[in-house]
């Protein structure tokens, strides 16, 4: 058993110039993906990794040139990548004029954990003694809408894989969200789209095999989870407030016991953007009145348009304070029951006290 040390980077969107659409609203800044990424992997490449990951939303739309320019800039990197689909990366069942489709992925990525490029999921050996299962989250349901998904075949597959390498470290890498981040967010309107529609389904047979860890994005946030023995690191989007991105160092204590440092990165500025975090954060806080309304005007809050719209203005950058973890808030100006529900979002053990582990941790598994 030795140490290991490994870096995640999610949802970079990449979006060569000649691709990137202005659409209204757009929540993430596809423009700076390209300079954001090679300066994140500049800061790799110095460093002593033994891999990386890549938990989906690789490109911004599914775009072939996009998927050809990332997969050749990650042949180039000293050290193994392995990478899982995201929505964005596979946005229709079947190929279009602008997209790949759902089945193409793999044939993107053979070196990437897909030595089977007829599988849209893999499991491979990191080191010795130590796994990765990275699994397919995107589905289609009957009508062609995109589903956040795993399907009876992967489930069974993955259960026969789970029993082969029982007694070792395994770490699973998804796109969409197994264990809750906020609150209520599996059954929220607008958290609910991030969730694995069957993730009781998929936590069950994690916990049944011991599996301790599991690496997810989609969400664009950064925060650590916990349930039941199983941790969810989650990482934020490198093309959203705050351009995160995590290095993991793994020590073995003893046979059994396993300490994983977790420390978070952030790009702070990019040619063109050199105040990267502070411009994001504006351009998110510009586009948060529709979302902020929803928040306020659906359950379980259940406001009127007229009790939401003079508190809307005071959540502008609300969710970019929980898109950047270890989020503190606390509206003391709204009324009690509404702000007794955002405090609910604050980082915070059992007891009220402060639990900072979002960006910089360690954890014991």
């Amino acid at each position: 058993m030795m140490n290991f040390r490994f870096a995640v980077i999610s949802d970079p969107h990449i979006a060569i110039s000649e691709t990137i659409r202005n659409v209204p609203n757009r929540f993430h800044l596809v423009e700076v993906s390209i300079p954001a990424l090679e300066l994140v992997l500049t800061h790799l490449e110095r460093l002593d990794l033994d891999f990386l990951l890549l938990p989906g939303d690789l490109t911004q739309d599914g775009e072939p040139e996009n998927h050809q320019w990332l997969r050749q800039r990650l042949e180039a990197l000293p050290f193994p990548v392995y990478v899982v689909p995201g929505n964005h990366d596979v946005p229709t069942l079947f190929p279009t004029d602008q997209s790949i489709g759902l089945k193409d992925f793999p044939y993107y990525y053979p070196n990437f954990g897909y030595h089977n490029p007829q599988q849209l999921y893999y499991h491979c050996e990191l080191l010795p003694g130590v796994q990765l299962i990275g699994l397919n989250s995107n589905q289609f349901n009957q009508e062609g809408q995109q589903i956040g998904y795993l399907d009876e075949q992967q489930l069974t597959w993955l259960e026969k894989t789970l029993a082969e390498v029982k007694d070792q470290l395994v770490m699973v890498m998804i796109h969409h969200n197994v264990i809750e981040h906020l609150p209520g967010q599996s059954h929220h309107i607008l958290g609910r789209r991030y969730m694995l529609s069957n993730a009781p389904a998929l936590f069950k047979l994690l916990h049944k095999y011991g599996v301790k860890l599991i690496f997810t994005g989609h969400l664009h946030v950064q925060d650590v989870a916990y349930q039941q023995g199983i941790y969810e690191i989650t990482t934020g989007s490198l093309v959203s407030y705050p351009h995160p991105y995590r290095i993991i160092q793994v020590q073995y204590k003893g046979q059994k016991q396993q300490e994983i440092e977790v420390k978070s990165y952030r790009v702070n500025g990019v040619p063109g953007w050199p105040n990267l975090p502070e411009m994001s954060r504006q351009w998110l806080g510009d586009r948060s009145y529709p979302f902020m309304m929803k928040l306020l005007t659906t359950p379980p809050l259940n406001l009127s348009v007229e009790e939401a719209e003079p508190l809307t203005p005071l959540l502008r950058n609300f969710w970019a304070d929980i898109a950047g973890g270890d989020a503190m808030l606390d509206f003391p100006e709204f009324p009690p029951p509404v702000r007794r529900y955002f405090q609910k979002f604050n980082a915070v053990n059992l007891e009220g006290k402060p639990h900072l582990v979002d960006n910089q941790t360690t954890l014991l598994i």
